[in-house]
């Protein structure tokens, strides 16, 4: 084996480099592979992650999203505030994370996943709990930046909403 000085005058065995460098140039690509995989079989996951499984409403006010499920009734009213600003990239207390076009609602109790149909001024949204909160007094939900722009809410302020209570018949 070869030994001579680097460029920093320490001893250097060249076959031995080589031979390492070619080591971990095969593991990146199968690295650089596996990822590749792994993110093509989670990319389903990860859009409903950024939406938290919620919908938009569609045209002339429709929720595809409830379509298909049963919600309590009488709709009832509720303080609710916004949040995301300075959070978006972490995670929610549901498995999630925030990012600015999430849409999704925080409860305090209301278990992860719970289907939520809001009304405000004319807008409807149907969405899932994704995350605890809110923690102002007074106010029962905190809905994240993508569900205040999908009901067009001002900030704070009541909303109409009515949980799911199972699938129709």
């Amino acid at each position: 084996m070869k030994t001579g000085s680097n460029r920093h005058g320490r001893k250097d065995h060249s076959r031995h480099g080589q031979a390492a460098r070619a080591h971990l140039g095969w593991r990146l690509r199968q690295i650089s592979l596996a990822t590749a995989l792994l993110s093509l079989a989670l990319a389903p996951l990860a859009a409903e992650a950024q939406t938290g499984g919620a919908s938009a409403p569609g045209p002339e006010g429709a929720t595809p999203g409830g379509a298909g499920l049963v919600f309590s009734s009488p709709m009832r009213s509720a303080g609710a505030t916004w949040y995301g600003p300075g959070l978006y990239g972490n995670g929610t207390a549901c498995g999630q994370t925030l990012r600015p076009g999430t849409i999704g609602v925080a409860h305090r109790t209301l278990p992860c996943g719970t289907t939520v149909k809001f009304n405000y001024h004319g807008h409807s949204l149907v969405t899932r709990v994704i995350d605890r909160g809110p923690y102002t007094p007074g106010n029962d939900f905190d809905l994240t930046n993508g569900a205040r722009l999908a009901l067009d809410f001002e900030g704070v302020g009541q909303v109409r909403y009515a949980l799911a209570v199972g699938p129709s018949r």
